[in-house]
C-alpha cells in the first residue's frame, strides 16, 4: 500500500495542535505539538481572536514536530486542516484580516438577530417566512445569536470602517489556507456553516443572501474538503519552516472531521466529541431539522454525507473551570502534579470514589450559555443541591456527570427525528481519561469506544483527507479500516436508577430558573 507523510493543523478555540502521520494501513502519529493563544472574551458578549496568533502558534509548533521527528520538509505529501467553525474572518484584498477573528462563541449580536430574522409571527424563535425559506434553500435557520451572519451584520452596523475593507468571508481555517496559498475559497461544509449555502445546488444562494442583506461578492469560491486548494507560498513557507510547493488541501470544521476521525463514516454511526465544546453527531444522507431543539443535519465532508449535530458550547472547558476553580489544593492534585502526575487524572481519581450521581449534587454545564436543545445566551452554570457535607471531589464528579447528562439530553433530542447507534464512537480530549469514557457510557447506557490518540482527532481527520486527494484511499468512507476502535466501555447497569434520578433533576433546571437567569444576565 502507498504511503505518505501529511503534515495536519487542528486550529481550536484555545491552541492549535499540529500533528505529522504516516498513513499506509493505518494512520499513525509521528510527532506532535501543540501551543495556545488567547481568546478574548469581551463584556458586551464578543469572543473574538487573533489570526496573527494562530499563526504564530503554527509556526512554532511546526518548527518542534520537524525537528523531533527528523522528517525532511520535502517528504510531505499534503498540508491539511481541521478548524473551530462558524468564525468570522474579513479580509481586504491582499488577504490580511480587517479586524480579530469573532469566534463562533461571539454572541454579541442580539439587535442584528432580532432585525434580521427574529421578527413578526415567530417558529423556533424565527420570523416563519424566513424560516420556511431557509429550511427550503440551506437545510438549516440562522435562529442564533452566535451565526456568522449576525456577526457579518454587526460588524457592518458597528464598525463600518472595517466593513467598507473587507473583500472575502472567511471561516478559521481558510484564513489560514488563504496566508498559506494566497488562495480564497470555502470548503462546502464551511460553506453550509454560513447558513447562507443552497444545499441543492451546493452554491451560496443568491436568495439568501438577498433576504439576509448579504453582499454576495463578499463569499468565496468553494471546494471540496479533499480537494487541492493551492499550494505552500514561498514566503508562508519559509516562517514555518516548511519547503515551498507542498499541496495545501481544503481540510474541514471539526464537526465534520472529528466523525471522520472517530471513525463514525457510515450511514447510523453516531459519534460524540468533548474538547473545548462538545457535540453528538449522527451520519445522515439527507438534510433533517428540529428547529425546536435547534438541530440539523450539517454538510459534512463527504459529498452527499450530513452529520444530524447536537451542539454544547462548553463541556471540557466546564473541566477545565473546576480545574481552575476547585481542584486547588484541597485534593492535593497540584502538588500531584509537580510529582509527574496529571492534574485531571488526580481529578478523575478522586471523583471516581464518589458515588454514581455525587450524592445529590447536579451541576448545568452552561458556563457560556447554551444552544441546544435550547438556545439560551444568558444562561449560566450552576451547582444544586450543594450541603454543608459537599466535598471538592463530589463537585467534581458532578461537573463530569453534567456534561454527559447533556450529551445524553442530545442524544434523545436525535433520537426523535434518527435512531442514533447503540455503540458510539468517543472522541476529544475527555475521551483520554477511562474514567469520562465509563461514565459517559453509563450515564447515556450506550456502549461507549475511543480510538487511538483521541485527543488529536481533529488532525486525524484533516489527514484522511490528504488520503483521499493522493490517492491512498478511495474515498471518506473507507477510512475506517483505518482507525480501528482502541477501548471500549459497557453500561454498568447497577448505576442506572442514581443517574436516571439526577438526569430527571437535571433537565429542569434551566427552566426552572429560566426568568432569574434572564434577569441577573440581562445587558
Amino acid at each position: 500500500m502507498k504511503k505518505i507523510t501529511v503534515l495536519a493543523y487542528d486550529i481550536g478555540t484555545t491552541g492549535v495542535k499540529t500533528c505529522l502521520f504516516e498513513i499506509g494501513e493505518r494512520v499513525d502519529l509521528i510527532s506532535f505539538a501543540s501551543a495556545g493563544y488567547q481568546l478574548y472574551v469581551l463584556k458586551n458578549g464578543g469572543a473574538e481572536q487573533d489570526p496573527d496568533e494562530w499563526w504564530q502558534a503554527m509556526c512554532e509548533t511546526t518548527e518542534k514536530v520537524i525537528a523531533e521527528s527528523g522528517v525532511s520538509p520535502e517528504s510531505i505529501s499534503g498540508i491539511s486542516f481541521c478548524s473551530q467553525m462558524q468564525g468570522l474572518v474579513l479580509v481586504d484584498k491582499d488577504g490580511v484580516p480587517v479586524r480579530r477573528a469573532m469566534s463562533y462563541m461571539d454572541q454579541r449580536a442580539e439587535k442584528q438577530l432580532k432585525d434580521g430574522i427574529a421578527n413578526g409571527v415567530r417558529i423556533a424563535g424565527a420570523n416563519v417566512v424566513k424560516l420556511l425559506k431557509s429550511l427550503k434553500i440551506t437545510g438549516a435557520v440562522a435562529a442564533s445569536v452566535k451565526d456568522p451572519v449576525w456577526k457579518y451584520k454587526w460588524v457592518e452596523e458597528n464598525e463600518p470602517e472595517n466593513f467598507a475593507r473587507a473583500y472575502k468571508w472567511l471561516d478559521v481555517k481558510e484564513a489560514i489556507i488563504c496566508r498559506m496559498t494566497g488562495e480564497m475559497i470555502m470548503t462546502h461544509d464551511s460553506a453550509f456553516a454560513t447558513l447562507l449555502y443552497d444545499i441543492k445546488k451546493r452554491e451560496f444562494s443568491k436568495e439568501m443572501c438577498s433576504m439576509l442583506n448579504v453582499n454576495l461578492e463578499h463569499l468565496p469560491r468553494i471546494i471540496e474538503c479533499s480537494e487541492k486548494a493551492g499550494v505552500l507560498k514561498k514566503e508562508a513557507a519559509e516562517q514555518l519552516g516548511l519547503a515551498e510547493g507542498i499541496p495545501v488541501y481544503g481540510g474541514g470544521g471539526d464537526a465534520s472531521l472529528i466523525a471522520v476521525a472517530s471513525g463514525a463514516v457510515l450511514p447510523g454511526d453516531t459519534h460524540v466529541y468533548w474538547g473545548t465544546s462538545g457535540w453528538v453527531g449522527t451520519v445522515v444522507e439527507k438534510s433533517i431539522v428540529d428547529a425546536t431543539a435547534m438541530v440539523a443535519a450539517i454538510v459534512g465532508a463527504e459529498k452527499g454525507k450530513y452529520n444530524y449535530f447536537a451542539e454544547l458550547e462548553t463541556a471540557g472547558k466546564c473541566l477545565e473551570w473546576a480545574k481552575n476553580r476547585i481542584a486547588l489544593d484541597a485534593i492535593g492534585v497540584y502538588k500531584a502534579a509537580d510529582e509527574n502526575g496529571s492534574v485531571y487524572d488526580k481529578m478523575t481519581e478522586a471523583a471516581s470514589k464518589v458515588p454514581a450521581g455525587s450524592n445529590g449534587v447536579i451541576f448545568a454545564p452552561y458556563l457560556h450559555g447554551n444552544r441546544c436543545p435550547f438556545e439560551a445566551p444568558d444562561a449560566r452554570g450552576m451547582f444544586f443541591n450543594l450541603s454543608l457535607e459537599t466535598t471538592e471531589a463530589e463537585l467534581i464528579r458532578a461537573v463530569i456527570e453534567g456534561v454527559c447528562f447533556h450529551i445524553r439530553w442530545f442524544l434523545e433530542t436525535e433520537d426523535k427525528k434518527v435512531k442514533t447507534s447503540s455503540t458510539v464512537r468517543f472522541a476529544g480530549g475527555g475521551a483520554i481519561s477511562p474514567f469520562v469514557g465509563q461514565t459517559l457510557a453509563d450515564c447515556t447506557g450506550k456502549t461507549v469506544e475511543t480510538v487511538k490518540s483521541p485527543q488529536n482527532a481533529g488532525s486525524v481527520g484533516a489527514a484522511v483527507l490528504v488520503a483521499v486527494g493522493e490517492g491512498v484511499i478511495k474515498n471518506i468512507g473507507e477510512c475506517k479500516k483505518l482507525i480501528p476502535a482502541e477501548n471500549t466501555f459497557t453500561p454498568n447497569r447497577s448505576d442506572k436508577a442514581a443517574y436516571d434520578k439526577s438526569y430527571k433533576a437535571f433537565k429542569k433546571l434551566y427552566f426552572s430558573n429560566k426568568k432569574l437567569f434572564s434577569y441577573m444576565n440581562d445587558q
